[in-house]
């Protein structure tokens, strides 16, 4: 096999397997009232406040989130199976990854600050799981990662 074909499947192993997990995240959230309706949302959020946020972060999650957590908590879930549906298919992986990416960086900023005394890696070790996630995502932003096992859409000339 040569170079290049080996890493086509690597790129669309990655994509489809993070779709995956991401299905999975959407699935939970949308298949039970809990994290929208139920106050999951709202209490990820006050936790979030409590033990995370940066602090920029905190006024925005406080004052604008917090008290439309329904609206957030259907985003949050919504953009999950989007971008699930859009990795596994290989279809729009750029955008699906861009979104991704921005779904990361925002979590990452509202829930793994390690706090004001501490000490430089720390701020990356109490983000390794968004950091990882987001570095996936960039690699899925750059390379060509819907050249094997992705649907086509086809153009209709008219």
């Amino acid at each position: 096999m040569s170079d290049a074909a080996q890493q086509s499947r690597a790129l669309a192993f990655l994509r489809i397997a993070i779709g995956l997990l991401f299905l999975i995240f959407a699935e939970y959230k949308l298949t039970s009232t809990q994290f929208i309706w139920g106050g999951g949302m709202k209490g990820y959020i006050t936790l979030f406040l409590r033990d995370g946020a940066y602090p920029f972060m905190q006024p925005f999650l406080r004052d604008f989130v917090l008290p439309h957590s329904v609206f957030f908590g259907i985003i949050v879930s919504v953009s999950e199976l989007l971008i699930a549906i859009s990795l596994i298919t290989g279809i729009l992986v750029r955008w699906a990854s861009l979104g991704g990416l921005l779904l990361m960086l925002t979590l990452l900023f509202a829930s793994n600050y390690p706090g004001p005394h501490a000490v430089f890696w720390q701020y990356f070790g109490a983000a390794f799981g968004h950091l990882t996630l987001a570095f996936c995502f960039i690699t899925l932003i750059i390379a060509r990662s819907d050249n094997r096992w992705a649907l086509k859409l086809r153009h209709s000339s008219r």
